[in-house]
């Protein structure tokens, strides 16, 4: 008898489980559809007279409601995180209604039907062996990183250039935090404000898919209470997807090095892990500068 009701507590636990993820990730999309409502002046959606004058800034629901074709109380429920059933459709029309960008279009659809497990990712770490063999065949700074920003491996270059991973605890090494917290990088990354605003951008797409996850909130959380920068970007809700980005470092013993970072997601099938790049932008002296550099003995003098 206890077996049984033993058993019985567990599907009642993994039940609520199910229920409360649900309701995080509902929450997080009525949230997201506010900020671009927000964001979207009225103008911009072809309506700068309707419903006189204005206290709020962005669109009213109403508003958004006309344009998306529906009602307002659907989408009123929608903002508020309550279940109410949306076909692909309705979640597109709304969509266009609030200008999203294919990289928020492409988060809207994710929110509204996630194709990762419900369940968080307990993270990972480590990585095997023969994909740090990898890395270590590549010739410019590579790292491999997860959904949480935590670097998990790096080459000879990477810690030469980017930063001395091998020093840094596991707490450390996570690139969220690194690039708002330590001071190296906000004076030495010359296009600091354009890659933070990115950085930011892309972890909050993480952030909103893996909803209930303990170790998101707590790192966010934290962070926004240490950095006021990095709190005013998280406010924004700003989203983009992973892509090539401009990284520019003017590194103290090198010299200035401008990358392109080139993300490879995925590896093997796990979506969590990416294979990222710094690859020299043609036209820049970086190859060079990198060659002659790597070149060098190493000594005992770190820039970091």
């Amino acid at each position: 008898m206890s077996e049984k009701k033993n058993k019985g507590l567990r599907v009642d636990t993994n039940i609520l489980i199910s229920v409360s993820m649900e309701s995080s990730r509902l929450k997080v999309l009525g949230d997201f559809l506010k900020s671009r409502r927000e964001r979207l002046q009225p103008e911009q959606a072809g309506i700068p007279n309707w419903f006189g004058r204005r206290r709020t800034p962005g669109l009213r629901r109403e508003e958004v409601a006309i344009l998306a074709g529906v009602s307002v109380t659907y989408y009123t429920w929608l903002e508020q995180g309550r279940e109410v059933a949306a076909s692909k459709e309705v979640i597109e029309s709304i969509g266009r209604a609030l200008h999203l960008s294919p990289d928020e279009r492409l988060h809207l659809l994710r929110l509204w039907s996630p194709e990762k497990s419900d369940v968080p990712p307990t993270g990972t770490e480590s990585v095997k062996p023969e994909w740090q063999n990898i890395i270590d065949q590549v010739a410019y700074p590579a790292i491999i990183a997860n959904d949480r920003t935590e670097v998990l491996a790096w080459n000879r270059a990477a810690c030469e250039i980017i930063a001395d991973f091998q020093s840094m605890s596991d707490q450390e090494r996570v690139l969220i935090r690194t690039f708002f917290m330590n001071p190296y990088f906000r004076n030495h990354i010359s296009n600091w404000g354009e890659f933070a605003s990115y950085s930011v951008a892309v972890f909050r797409s993480y952030y909103d898919l893996h909803t209930g996850n303990a170790w998101f909130r707590d790192t966010v959380e934290r962070l926004a209470e240490e950095s006021e920068e990095f709190g005013s970007m998280w406010r924004l809700h700003d989203i983009q997807q992973k892509k090539a980005s401009r990284f520019i470092l003017n590194h103290p013993r090198a010299g200035e090095l401008a990358f392109e970072i080139n993300t490879f997601v995925s590896l093997n099938c796990n979506t969590d892990l990416h294979f990222c790049i710094y690859t020299p932008i043609t036209g820049t002296s970086t190859e060079h500068r990198l060659k002659e550099f790597l070149e060098r003995p190493c000594d005992s003098a770190t820039a970091w």
